[in-house]
């Protein structure tokens, strides 16, 4: 749902620099701090990632994916899916 609130420039701005500084959007800020304040839970959002999503140094070891290793997965999952 969409609504117009109305903040003051520097609580905007700050607003601006705590998304950023978490990696998230600015509405997923608003929507988690709106429902930590009314007790309800946010609506689930997909919200960003982090790189590398292949491992880090503490899950184990990097891989180095190459374009290669990338095509080879798109050929096993059409051969999976649509066995061609």
């Amino acid at each position: 749902m969409r609504t117009t609130v109305d903040l003051s420039p520097g609580l905007m701005q700050a607003a601006k620099l705590a998304a950023a500084a978490r990696g998230i959007s600015l509405k997923e800020l608003f929507a988690k701090a709106l429902a930590r304040e009314v007790g309800a839970s946010p609506s689930p959002s997909v919200g960003r990632v982090s790189f590398p999503l292949v491992g880090t140094a503490d899950s184990g070891p990097l891989r180095n994916i190459t374009n290669a290793d990338i095509a080879d997965a798109f050929d096993a999952d059409d051969v999976e899916r649509y066995g061609r």
